[in-house]
């Protein structure tokens, strides 16, 4: 798969705007400012493909990205406290629209910031989709940001807070070293192949 060949295609801000599912599709999932737009942007070599905020709760459409034979889809973070209700409710609406949509959907990168234990949020996702029987993978965002002892620590942590899911492929990444990312690659061809 040519990573370095994707484009930006369109972006979804309700389910009834969403086209049908043509192609295999990877998807992105994960909390407000666990670093999904980094974690694009560094898979497939590009600095500003994804919009990258300081901002959490900036991504509030689903984003698609064209590759040669797959789409790429980019879904907003969940749990940010500060968005009002009727705008909760439209990401509800347009989570359930995307997964009820008879998608195409060949795995679901589910990020994870490895700094902290997973949130209700994250845990709920990935309840959701081991119940739809749905492909996925875990990305542990951040590792950079620890040091060796916390880093060891976490590791411990994470198999307790992610007993249930001991058989699902997990992977530390760093947007600034690259660590992770040929793994996710290998993981990403593995579930279109």
């Amino acid at each position: 798969m040519k990573f370095n060949n994707i484009e930006y295609t369109a972006s979804y801000g309700t389910a009834e705007q969403l086209k049908p599912s043509v192609v295999p599709e990877i998807v992105f999932a994960g909390r407000s400012n666990v670093g999904k737009s980094s974690l694009i942007n560094k898979l497939f070599n590009r600095k500003n493909l994804a919009r990258v905020s300081s901002v959490p709760g900036k991504t509030v459409t689903v984003n698609f990205y064209k590759g040669d034979w797959v789409n790429f889809v980019d879904l907003p973070g969940y749990g940010y406290a500060k968005r009002n209700e009727s705008e909760k409710k439209r990401w509800a609406q347009l989570m359930e629209g995307y997964f009820n949509s008879g998608r195409s959907i060949a795995l679901v990168t589910v990020l994870i910031d490895m700094r902290h234990p997973p949130t209700a949020d994250d845990m709920t996702m990935l309840s959701f989709l081991l119940e739809r029987g749905l492909r996925f993978t875990i990305v542990l965002t951040k590792c950079d940001k620890l040091n060796k002892g916390e880093l060891a620590a976490r590791r411990e942590s994470l198999l307790t807070e992610l007993a249930n899911y001991r058989d699902i492929e997990k992977t530390e990444f760093s947007s600034v070293t690259g660590a992770g990312i040929d793994d996710l690659k290998r993981i990403i061809e593995n579930a279109v192949e």
